[in-house]
């Protein structure tokens, strides 16, 4: 089954009805149903938040989560401060990844720096780097070096 493509002006005649069907989930899922790039450009969506991704990092997933759930949830300010603050390894990216969504939604979006939270913060695993090691008799061992793939988005709280 394809799926029909409409052009600029289908979109914005059926607005109402296609942001109504994107706000509801699917009964069985639980999520959203997904819309082309084309589609989330013409009705804005995506236009209320600030993301930024750091990829590869090589600080393992669980370390960066533990820094990650600190901030959920709170005003950009307090969040600097809990990430400057904090004694983990993950603190410094997390600082800059921090930087660099609220500048994407104070220049690409007009937010208001003021009123900017963290939305959502997450972190997936990256490909595992693996080494070997020499070790007696001639053998080798494997260390695998973990990274990161890190997410987080700011919004304006209302």
């Amino acid at each position: 089954m394809e799926k029909k493509v409409m052009s600029k002006e289908e979109l914005l005649q059926n607005k109402e009805a296609i942001l109504e069907k994107y706000n509801s989930y699917h009964s069985k899922s639980n999520k959203a149903p997904l819309l082309t790039k084309k589609e989330r450009k013409v009705l804005g969506i995506g236009r209320d938040q600030g993301k930024a991704v750091l990829r590869y990092t090589r600080i393992a997933p669980s370390k960066v989560k533990l820094v990650l759930d600190l901030i959920k949830g709170k005003d950009l300010k307090e969040a600097y401060a809990i990430v400057r603050f904090t004694p983990k390894a993950a603190s410094e990216p997390i600082f800059k990844l921090l930087k660099s969504a609220e500048a994407n939604a104070v220049n690409n979006f007009e937010l208001d720096a003021d009123s900017l939270y963290v939305a959502d913060a997450y972190v997936g695993q990256g490909p595992t780097l693996k080494r070997m090691q020499p070790v007696s008799r001639g053998r080798g061992n494997r260390i695998n070096k973990k990274t990161s793939h890190i997410t987080v988005v700011v919004k304006e709280r209302n």
